[in-house]
């Protein structure tokens, strides 16, 4: 088991590896396996990128973002500016119905609201408006239809856990009540738990998702 110590220089290190980042801009401390991550970063999408680079670290139980987007005065934008930015954004996007998504802007913090009809239009609408200039950050409020049954859930994430390499589906139990999922069991890692997460959201009518999954302890035998 790794101790906060060594979770913090992999964590540092992995850091340092990622071009799109400056390491210098972001500190790093760790407490019982939980990384807090501060600093000020110029853009939201940096932002995001440190918390998924942590993520990726063997050890890594939770992460807090404390990074704040601080943007220089030749990137700054009203609000009007970031909002139209963000309409085309969208509209320009294929795989999103913007015609379905209201977009509000309050000090370059985005909120989207609105219901879709798939979960990945959801992520894919966050995505096309997370790297624009003057974005401070991204309340994604989109719904997704409930249009199945419980037990068409049910059976569609049951078989997604077992199709799945990265997925210990002996481990985890699922719970539908409605279009609402809960998640339980335990994992080897944070990124399968994030998996796990993924997969059941990719499943049709899945509005709501209650991971509780739990990372377990890795086991070292030793040999005389």
């Amino acid at each position: 088991m790794k101790t906060d110590i060594e979770i913090q220089k992999d964590v540092m290190e992995q850091l340092k590896w990622e071009p799109f980042l400056d390491a210098s801009e972001i500190g790093v401390a760790v407490k019982n396996g939980i990384v807090t991550l501060a600093g000020i970063v110029d853009s939201y999408s940096k932002k995001i990128l440190a918390e998924k680079v942590a993520k990726k670290i063997a050890g890594v139980r939770a992460i807090a973002l404390d990074i704040q987007v601080g943007l220089s005065p030749a990137y700054r934008k009203t609000d009007a500016e970031v909002a139209e930015a963000v309409v085309n954004a969208l509209k320009w996007h294929t795989m999103i119905p913007d015609q379905k998504i209201t977009v509000s802007v309050e000090n370059g913090s985005v909120k989207l609201e609105g219901e879709v009809d798939w979960d990945y239009q959801r992520k894919q609408a966050l995505k096309a408006v997370q790297d624009l200039i003057g974005v401070r950050s991204v309340t994604n409020l989109l719904k997704v239809k409930d249009r199945v049954t419980s037990t068409d859930i049910q059976k569609a994430i049951t078989s997604a856990f077992q199709r799945s390499a990265s997925i210990d589906a002996d481990k985890i139990k699922i719970e539908v009540q409605g279009s609402k999922v809960t998640i339980l069991g335990s994992v080897r890692s944070l990124p399968e738990k994030e998996d796990a997460e993924n997969a059941v959201w990719f499943a049709k009518g899945v509005t709501s998702v209650d991971n509780k999954l739990k990372i377990e302890e890795p086991e070292y035998s030793f040999e005389d």
